[in-house]
């Protein structure tokens, strides 16, 4: 199973630190990082994934969520 996150937040050094730690903990960037200015801030994104064996807890195939 591979997992996916999606990180966010203000473009300042305890955003670098959470991506820091979790690339720690196995976990791999998903492509580039985005960027926007919102009042002259910037804010940022970055996708990450892990390489997970068995069953992840509180996961629900799509299939399971929504109708056929």
């Amino acid at each position: 199973m591979k997992l996916y996150r999606l990180l966010t937040g203000p473009d300042d050094s305890a955003f670098c630190a959470r991506v820091e730690g979790l690339l720690n903990r196995g976990w791999q960037l998903h492509g580039s990082p985005s960027i926007t200015q919102v009042d002259g801030r910037g804010y940022v994104a970055q996708a990450i994934v892990m390489e997970k064996a068995g069953p992840y807890p509180g996961f629900q195939p799509s299939s399971e969520i929504e109708p056929d």
